[in-house]
């Protein structure tokens, strides 16, 4: 199997655990101890490792209500992934309805870096 071919395969698996609400099972299993995760391409002190993301992510999984997401197109070549997602969701008592693309870069089959970009 391909780098393309298995990074898909895990792009695909993850975000199947996002839309079943399953964020931090897949998180616990794709990303990198170091990861960097960034929201718009802004780099972000309090987003890099895997301990300070979980924290994120877990306070969004805790707290997130979903009202609905679709998944858009994915791209996957070799270590580099894109894909596009629309969500409806609350979150502390506020309303968004958003469509994301997120890329990510791939090593040894967890994401060692993600980017997030949307309108705010």
């Amino acid at each position: 199997m391909t780098t393309t071919e298995t990074n898909r395969r895990h792009l695909v698996e993850l975000l199947e655990g996002l839309s079943t609400g399953r964020l931090m099972e897949v998180f616990e299993k794709f990303y990198a101890d170091d990861v960097v995760m960034m929201e718009n391409g802004e780099p972000d002190p309090t987003r890099v490792g895997k301990e300070a993301n979980r924290a994120y992510e877990q306070y969004f999984a805790d707290k997130a209500q979903w009202h609905g997401a679709k998944m858009g197109p994915v791209i996957v070549d070799g270590d580099h992934s894109a894909y596009e997602m629309w969500m409806d969701f609350t979150i502390d008592g506020q309303r968004v309805v958003r469509t994301q693309a997120a890329m990510q870069w791939w090593k040894d089959g967890r994401i060692v870096k993600e980017v997030f970009y949307y309108k705010p």
